[in-house]
Formats: structure tokens, sequence, C-alpha cells
């Protein structure tokens, strides 16, 4: 199994554990959980933790805990479990290994049975989900050593490699590497040489190319 070097943040895994991310990040957590021991036994801990500080709790009373007295709580309990492994590739076919289960149950006909849109040379997107209160989530299909427009966010996203990799200037991103962008990012991913670059890919608000033709690349980059 591939050692993930980048993650979701705390307090996005302490959200999605208590139920309150939008529909497309969870998913997006999900699909990461699914390759990532480490992650996946501490959103286990925060689930216990959080079931147990709600049965000792009359309803009438409320928690004083700061947010580090939390992760002590959920360090103390995690156990990392490397023998569970939710990404089993059995009853799916060839198309559809590089998606964890929590995914295909969103793309149950495959990659191939995607409507993939034109985003720019060898930069293909295809949407998946839109909540409706601005978060979407979709995939991106980058050919391999294709250089993207250099851009910013006007909000949060969140890249989660599935297959092959990219690199920018924040690092190198493999299979179940999540990158987290907000409005102070300026990149330019680049994928691998070593085949085509595939991730799934949540959104709130849109892509700001920059440079001398930003406004002619704008239209493109809408996903």
């Amino acid at each position: 199994m591939t050692t993930m070097l980048h993650h979701p943040s705390e307090d996005t895994l302490l959200a999605y554990a208590a139920g309150t991310l939008d529909e497309p990040t969870s998913v997006l957590v999900a699909t990461h959980l699914a390759l990532c021991p480490h992650c996946r036994s501490m959103t286990q801990a925060a689930e216990a933790v959080g079931g147990e500080l709600i049965e000792a709790l009359a309803p009438t009373h409320t928690v004083k805990m700061s947010a580090d007295d939390l992760l002590q709580l959920i360090d103390a309990k995690t156990e990392l479990r490397t023998d569970v492994r939710f990404d089993d590739a059995a009853n799916c076919n060839d198309a559809d290994l590089l998606m964890p289960q929590p995914l295909r149950a969103y793309v149950p006909g495959g990659v191939d049975s995607l409507k993939w849109r034109w985003m720019g040379p060898g930069v293909r997107y295809a949407q998946i989900l839109d909540d409706g209160h601005g978060a979407k989530i979709g995939l991106m299909r980058i050919a391999s050593g294709t250089r993207m427009p250099h851009h910013g966010h006007t909000d949060e996203e969140f890249t989660m490699v599935l297959a092959g990799g990219y690199a920018d200037s924040f690092g190198s991103y493999a299979r179940g590497d999540v990158e987290t962008a907000d409005t102070d990012t300026l990149h330019q991913p680049v994928a691998d040489n070593d085949g085509d670059c595939i991730c799934l890919v949540v959104t709130r608000g849109e892509l700001k190319p920059t440079g001398l033709f930003a406004r002619m690349l704008q239209p493109l980059m809408k996903m």
C-alpha cells in the first residue's frame, strides 16, 4: 500500500466525523479514508469520542473542551489498523480499479461512463455532483506531462489523486494524497510523465487563471 504524504486537515476530518461536511467534500474524504489507514483510524477515534461525550452528558449540559483537549482524547483512542483494506478491488472491472468503494457508489458505470468536458490542451473534466449550495465534485484527467495554467482560487478546493500523480510548488502528490487550496494559493500543477493523472476535485467558487492570457483561459477553466 502506498504511503500518503498529504492528508485532509484535522479540522476537516473532525467535521467529517461529526457529519457537518457538505456532500461533495464528504465523498472526497470518504474516498481518502478508504486508502489511508492513518486518517481512517483518527476518524474512527473521533466518532468514538463524540459518541462517548454524548452518552455521558445530560441533555441540558454543554461540552466545555478545547480543540487540543479533544485531539488528545482522539490520539489516546487511535489504534492504527493496517489490516483493514477498504480499497478492496473485488467484484469490479479493470476500468474501476482506480475508484475506492465510496466513489464507485457515485460513478457506478466507471470512468468510461462519464461525459468528459475539454478544459484546455491535455485537460478534461467530468462533474459528478453539484450540491446546489456552491460545492461541486468531479473528476479531472490531466494528460501525462501536461502543465496546467498558473492559477489561483476564489474559494476552497480539495484535490485528491486517484491515479498517476502531479507536482506543484507545494509538493508532489500521488494516489490518495490530498491537496487543499484556498484564496491565498497560487500554483501550476504539472502531471507526472509516467501516465495520465486522474484526480477527484471538490470546488467552491472558481479557478482564477493568472498571467497574460488569463481572460482567455477563464471560460475554459470553469468547473
